[in-house]
């Protein structure tokens, strides 16, 4: 299957400080089992024989990549970072080369499940735009009332979705709509988001449920379970 598929690297921004975890070091390098959340992550990418080459987009002020065994593999390579997302995903981009797709994914998504990132590659035998693994909303969803609260309304969940990661997409075009989007002062909360303020819009790729994002605390136990039940 690998050799069948365009000539894909994995980008992944990991120069995040992940403040609402209270801990002092970043989120990524918080242990579950003897690796930490990143290894976990990085993991789940070099497992699949289609991802050949990790862009890891670090901190300059990280004190931590160079100690974990990670940083010995010949299939990563670092970036500095920068304090937005986007930035330290451009900085990814840049350093890509000649490849022709971009799969960007979460440092603090390790449960992410190989079937699903089989899925998410195969947009590229027949998508020239790529898409986002996704996850239907499947809960009441409340908007609150501006500055309190309390709610103004309920948001009709027909048609909502909770983008995921990895997100995957020509290299050339997100590297183009990212810097529009960015010169422009744009709001990027996701690689997605850039497209879509550019005009295309990406493939949904229904993903699993499990594939959490690790953000506050309680979020650590969740993974180490999802995890669990991998091994």
């Amino acid at each position: 299957m690998a050799s069948s598929l365009p000539d894909v690297v994995a980008v992944v921004p990991a120069a995040g400080i992940g403040s609402r975890m209270q801990t002092e070091c970043p989120k990524q390098y918080l242990t579950i089992g003897d690796k930490t959340i990143l290894e976990h992550t990085i993991g789940c990418l070099t497992a699949h024989p289609a991802i050949r080459r990790i862009i890891i987009a670090i901190s300059a002020d990280d004190n931590w990549f160079g100690q974990l065994p990670l940083a010995a593999d010949p299939r990563v390579q670092i970036v500095t970072g920068g304090s937005q997302r986007a930035e330290s995903v451009m900085a990814g981009l840049l350093a890509a080369g000649d490849a022709e797709w971009a799969l960007v994914h979460d440092a603090a998504r390790p449960c992410l499940h190989p079937d699903d990132l089989t899925r998410l590659l195969d947009l590229t035998r027949t998508s020239r735009t790529g898409g986002i693994l996704a996850a239907p909303v499947r809960d009441t969803m409340k908007r609150g009332e501006p500055g309190n609260d309390c709610i103004a309304h309920t948001v009709d969940r027909e048609s909502l979705w909770h983008a995921l990661t990895p997100q995957l997409f020509p290299l050339a075009l997100l590297q183009a709509c990212l810097q529009r989007a960015l010169a422009e002062g744009a709001t990027i909360t996701d690689e997605a988001s850039a497209l879509e303020y550019c005009g295309y819009h990406p493939q949904l790729v229904s993903g699993r449920a499990d594939n959490i994002k690790v953000t506050r605390p309680e979020d650590l136990d969740l993974a180490a379970f999802y995890l669990s039940l991998r091994r």
